[in-house]
């Protein structure tokens, strides 16, 4: 068994992969968002970017499968179901990206994204038009393939749905729902088309419950204890800085 674990990781990927995913998990449990975007470019580089989609999709997959239960109630379905519909429809298309592009070009935009969506958090934009059906459509269909093709398909769904005036519980059952109604139906396709293998689902296995203890962790050591505005500068700054190696790691290790 250790030595399949160590097949799937190699030597040095095995101890970044622990560490990143638990650094994952105390900022999933101290300011409650920011894991994938964590992973999502440090995994590529470790094991290639349609691993990495299978991976870090399949651990945030669990964390949904534990949430939903808890938020469904509160859940927005008029707003969620030609967002998500639109998603799934447009996961192919992304899927097809993820096979076509290289590695590298897949880092680069899953950095910029990153990047691009943490200075828009700091500058406090949100989106000020109109919530309709089109556009929530409009916006599933781009966090679809953003999420096919590079696993961070938050951004686009963050911001717009952030931009109601609902309160905090219908936000987080949003967001929770939303990941739970798409995140399934991805693995199946990524796995179903050849695009990544069996072993990107296992590592996913073996790294949950790092996330899992590390998010316990997070909650236990950060919950009441300074301000929440802290904890989210705090995880933006990470997300910031991890962006900002990928988007320079060339220049970085030459």
């Amino acid at each position: 068994m250790l030595s399949y674990i160590q097949h799937l990781f190699a030597e040095v990927g095995l101890w970044t992969a622990l560490g990143v995913t638990l650094v994952a998990g105390l900022m999933r449990g101290f300011a409650g968002f920011g894991s994938a975007m964590l992973m999502a470019p440090i995994f590529a580089i470790l094991f290639g970017s349609a691993e990495m989609v299978v991976t870090v999709v399949a651990i945030e997959l669990v964390v949904s499968l534990q949430l939903f239960p808890q938020v469904r109630a509160h859940a927005d379905w008029k707003t969620l179901a030609p967002m998500s519909i639109a998603a799934c429809l447009a996961m192919p298309l992304g899927v097809w990206a993820l096979a076509s592009v290289d590695k590298g070009t897949i880092v680069t935009a899953v950095s910029a994204v990153i990047v691009a969506f943490v200075v828009m958090m700091w500058s406090g934009w949100r989106y000020r038009g109109r919530r309709s059906a089109a556009i929530g459509a409009t916006v599933g269909a781009v966090s679809g393939a953003m999420m096919a093709t590079t696993s961070v398909g938050g951004p686009p769904v963050l911001l717009y749905l952030l931009s109601g005036n609902d309160p905090p519980a219908v936000n987080r059952a949003n967001i929770v729902t939303y990941y739970f109604l798409t995140q399934f139906l991805l693995i199946v396709i990524v796995l179903a088309t050849g695009v990544a293998g069996w072993d990107a689902l296992a590592r996913a296995i073996v790294l949950f419950p790092v996330m899992i203890a590390g998010a316990y962790a997070g909650g236990k050591l950060f919950h009441g204890v300074g301000s929440e505005r802290l904890y989210r500068n705090v995880a933006l700054a990470i997300l910031f800085a991890t962006g900002l190696f990928g988007l320079l790691r060339n220049f970085l290790v030459s």
